[in-house]
């Protein structure tokens, strides 16, 4: 598959690279992406502005895609769904913060397009847990800022 990475901290560039298809596991989704918005994020990201980037990196937090294989263990999602893969990518599940329904807050917390490979590529894999339905009344397109902006609003709000 084709990827953009980050392959040196603090580049303010991507590569095109060809990779391998992402491995997933039990918990996972391998998913299709047809469409991934850049947030100011992302720039922080390839800047070397965030201290702590894995690299290389595929940057990209705000997916669209479908479904083409799942782990084992998931569950609620099938091949073939549309769905949306935000920032928050992976958390312990056992803190305080993830016990109590703020895993944003996690100490452990893992983020997509900095510890964990994004979206600028053709497929990515994904936590399931961090793996959303999206509605189809909504283009590729449209929906996909609202992967991060239209998140954080809504969790401040609820």
């Amino acid at each position: 598959m084709n990827a953009m990475v980050l392959t040196r901290r603090a580049s303010g560039r991507l590569d095109a690279i060809a990779r391998d298809l992402p491995a997933t596991g039990d918990s996972d989704a391998l998913i299709r992406v047809h469409a991934c918005a850049v947030c100011r994020t992302d720039l922080h990201v390839i800047d070397g502005e965030l201290p702590d980037v894995t690299v290389p990196v595929v940057p990209g937090h705000q997916i669209v895609g479908t479904i083409e294989r799942l782990g084992a263990q998931t569950t609620g999602l099938a091949l073939g769904d549309r769905i949306g893969v935000p920032w928050l990518g992976w958390t312990c599940g056992r803190c305080e913060y993830c016990t109590s329904g703020r895993e944003n807050l996690c100490p452990k917390a893992r983020y997509t397009g900095c510890h964990i490979d994004g979206r600028f590529a053709e497929y990515a894999a994904a936590d399931a847990r961090y793996v959303f339905k999206l509605p189809e009344r909504y283009g590729d397109a449209e929906v996909a800022p609202l992967l991060c902006g239209g998140l954080i609003g809504y969790r401040a709000y609820a």
